[in-house]
Order: C-alpha cells, then structure tokens, then sequence
C-alpha cells in the first residue's frame, strides 16, 4: 500500500470511529438535559476497531464516553450499523457496565449499571441485562433485567422467582418519602 492510500485509509478510519463515538453518544442523549448536546464528546478506550465492510465497531479496554452529564463506562463497546451507516444497535458490556445522565436540572444524576447494556436505536428501547439497576434522587429500581422504552416512558424490570418468600433475585423497587407526603394518599 503506498503512502497516499495509507494516508487515506487513516484518516477514513478515525472519521469512521469519530463518526461513531458522536452516534452512539446522540443516542445515548435522547432524554438529557439540553445544555449537554453542546459539550464536547470525549471518547478513550485501550482499542477501537472499525469493519466498514460489517458496520463493526468496537471500543475496547477501560472504555469512557462523556459528554456534559453523561458517562458510559464499560469494559467494551459495540456499535452496530445499519445500511445507512447510522448506528442501530449499541452494547456495552462490563462487571458492570454503568452510565449517569442528568435527565432534568431540578433532579440529580440518573445512574444505571448491569452487566450488559443494550440501546436499540431503531426501536428506541434501553434494555439493561444482568444484576441490573437505575437510581435516582433516593428512588431505584432492580432486577435481573429493565427494560427501558424511551419513546413510551414505560419500564418493565424482570426477577428471579423466589418460592422462599426472600428479596433474592427478585424485583426490588424503592420509593423515597415525599416532603410533603409520607405515602400515596397521606393528608398534610
């Protein structure tokens, strides 16, 4: 290969992995708050491999994104492209893998971690897969798995059946007290 094709391979790769990284970043912002869609996108990993001929590309090693409020930490990073070239399907994978977002300025960071974290571009659906769960100013949710529809607002978090009656593997969801209200229907 000569130095010109050299040259150009180069740079149509990292425009390949930039391409990418600003992708799968948009699609992880679709329910921020709007100042972070003017930050910079800060992407590090050990490794990033592009397959222009399988819309492959993978982040791998001690993988971060941020961008304002957002972080994903991950021990690897897939994005998955369509024949468009604009991303379909994201998956991070870690032990765990973990992501914080501020959604709202009057609420705090949402944060999220589990061994796998799906984000389904096209359907608009977060799936979070293994020892799963979301928080948020004192309130959570876990399970085995969450699923998450961002075009709909619905989550539906799966457990573990537990014949014994204990908490173990099954769903647990925690709501804080109100400051105005102790429980659903409490007068003041």
């Amino acid at each position: 290969m000569n130095l010109n094709n050299q040259q150009s391979f180069a740079r149509t790769f990292l425009k390949q992995i930039m391409l990418t990284g600003l992708t799968a970043l948009t699609a992880s912002m679709a329910f921020a708050v709007p100042s972070d869609r003017n930050e910079p996108v800060s992407l590090v990993a050990d490794r990033a491999t592009f397959n222009e001929k399988t819309g492959i590309t993978t982040y791998t090693g001690n993988v971060i994104i941020e961008q304002g409020t957002m972080k994903l930490q991950a021990n690897s990073i897939v994005a998955n492209l369509n024949s468009n070239k604009e991303i379909s399907v994201i998956t991070a994978t870690g032990s765990p893998a973990r992501f914080q977002q501020k959604t709202d300025q009057a609420k705090g960071l949402a944060k999220g971690q589990a061994q796998k974290i799906v984000y389904n571009a096209e359907t608009g659906i977060l799936t979070l897969v293994g020892n799963a769960l979301l928080q948020q100013d004192g309130a959570s949710i876990q399970g085995n798995s969450l699923r998450y529809s961002m075009n709909k607002g619905d989550i539906e978090a799966t457990g573990t059946p537990n014949s014994t009656g204990s908490s173990a593997g099954r769903v647990k969801i925690v709501i804080p007290p109100s400051s105005k209200k102790s429980f659903p229907g409490a007068r003041d």
